[in-house]
């Protein structure tokens, strides 16, 4: 997967301004509390710039550049709306997850998955990250050298030490493509 994502990188690149650092970003957001509004949207980012958009509302991964909707088939976007129909129950259990260890009961929250790398296109360096936000905070961090979770607020220790404990997964997230599990 991560030679896809290098892919995607280097397309979006020919399309974009000459950089010496490029990004590829994905953003999944799951929200409650929140009426009129979708509980669950995700985009992908190339350089900032929109490429990809999914959500809870319409329910189909959407090209968001030309260079996107004309470099990849119809087999991509039904896997991605796939992938990210298949996500949208993690965000729901995360966000009640997150609420029970922060002793809430109700109101607007907002559980945030952003991972991707960053490409130095002059040194030809690669670096990733993988991270959980709860309510505009940090929640969990994945630190690649180590293949260890970072848990910066106390809430996320319990999830730390259960995924810290699954090392055949954080050795893939640490060479490719993360998934939620």
């Amino acid at each position: 997967m991560m030679v896809f994502i290098l892919l995607v990188l280097k397309i979006g690149l020919l399309h974009s301004v000459s950089a010496a650092t490029h990004s590829l970003r994905y953003v999944n957001t799951g929200t409650s509390g929140i009426p009129d509004f979708p509980e669950f949207v995700a985009v992908g980012l190339v350089d900032e710039k929109p490429m990809i958009y999914y959500d809870s509302n319409i329910r189909r991964a959407t090209p968001r550049q030309d260079w996107m909707a004309n470099s990849v088939g119809s087999d991509y976007w039904e896997g991605q709306t796939q992938t990210f129909t298949g996500t949208e129950p993690s965000f729901r259990a995360g966000i009640d997850i997150a609420k029970q260890r922060f002793n809430q009961t109700g109101g607007v929250h907002v559980f945030q998955w952003m991972y991707g790398c960053e490409w130095d296109d002059e040194i030809g360096v690669t670096d990733g990250f993988n991270q959980f936000g709860y309510d505009g905070e940090d929640f969990l961090s994945f630190h690649l050298e180590t293949g260890t979770w970072i848990a910066p607020v106390l809430q996320a220790v319990i999830t730390k030490y259960k995924w810290d404990n699954n090392r055949a997964q954080n050795e893939y997230r640490k060479n490719s493509h993360p998934d939620l599990y």
